[in-house]
């Protein structure tokens, strides 16, 4: 990936105008989960538009990491360890596929000037297309495993210009996990805490507090903003990995899911403009727009 490249996709995102997110009510609905990769014909209600096939290579393309989870031989949704299927019961990299994809990626489309293409994609660190796009997002990593060679290609990716944000990954146990992971990616680098102060939560809105976003079932059932009760779940953290030169390469989002906010938006109007609307949009699209410019 070069530099070029990323300033090439990253200069609308200088042009946005947006002072305050302006959602006047929810505008989509659940439907039944979709095989990987696969968008649905309808896009579960949420519109299309069209990409100017001038600039179609420098739009801005939502890409969610696929990988492998190690759950112990339990359950869980998405694909487990070793690229065993597992339909049903939710969890893994394809947790709110695709509706939060689509979602947050008409939202980007509608707040910025960003020109984002409505396609959002799906694809392992291995594969060789990667480093055209600088931008990945991976969900639920709380049993996230890393084969040898995605370790080098994580590495590669990182160290050359791309970013990679990391949401929904709940406790003690989750953040060990993908500590440890990590720690392979990068044997000398920690994760270190990001100040309220820090510009990723000004650079385009300015957010008060550290927004901690939970699922919507939680939320309707017990009115607590954290889902688990695996250590210090209450407090939210945002943490960065940075590269020699100090530029963040990596944002771990832990004790919140701000891809719930996405997916969710048309359940609950309330849900909505507590969640999706004051925090999950305002942070992710924060973080595109940080990440885009840095």
């Amino acid at each position: 990936m070069t530099r070029r490249r990323l300033i090439l996709i990253a200069l609308p995102c200088l042009l946005a105008i947006v002072t305050g997110v302006c959602l006047a009510q929810p505008r989509f609905g659940r439907r039944p989960r979709t095989r990987p990769g696969i968008i649905p014909d309808d896009r579960a209600g949420v519109p299309d538009w069209k990409v100017d096939e001038r600039f179609k290579k420098d739009v801005f393309t939502f890409v969610r990491v696929e990988y492998d989870a190690d759950y112990g031989g339990g359950g869980g949704g998405g694909f487990g360890y070793g690229g065993r299927r597992r339909w049903g019961g939710g969890g893994g990299w394809m947790t709110d596929w695709p509706d939060s994809d689509l979602n947050f990626s008409f939202r980007l489309q509608q707040l910025t000037s960003l020109k984002v293409n409505p396609e959002p994609i799906s694809m392992r660190v291995t594969d060789e297309r990667l480093c055209d796009y600088p931008f990945l997002y991976m969900i639920e990593p709380g049993n996230l495993s890393f084969s040898e060679e995605e370790v080098v290609a994580l590495r590669h990716y990182l160290l050359n210009g791309g970013f990679l944000m990391i949401d929904d990954f709940w406790g003690d146990h989750a953040w060990q996990t993908v500590s440890d992971q990590f720690k392979r990616v990068f044997p000398d680098r920690e994760p270190t805490e990001l100040s309220i102060e820090h510009e990723i939560f000004r650079c385009v809105y300015r957010l008060k507090e550290k927004p901690q976003v939970p699922a919507i079932n939680v939320w309707e059932n017990t009115g607590e903003t954290w889902e688990r009760h695996d250590g210090d779940s209450q407090t939210v953290h945002y943490k960065q990995i940075v590269d020699d030169k100090g530029r963040m390469m990596v944002i771990l989002c832990h004790n919140t899911d701000l891809g719930d906010g996405w997916e969710r938006e048309g359940l609950s109007t309330d849900y909505f403009h507590e969640f999706s609307e004051k925090k999950s949009y305002p942070m992710g699209i924060n973080i595109v727009t940080y990440a885009m410019t840095h």
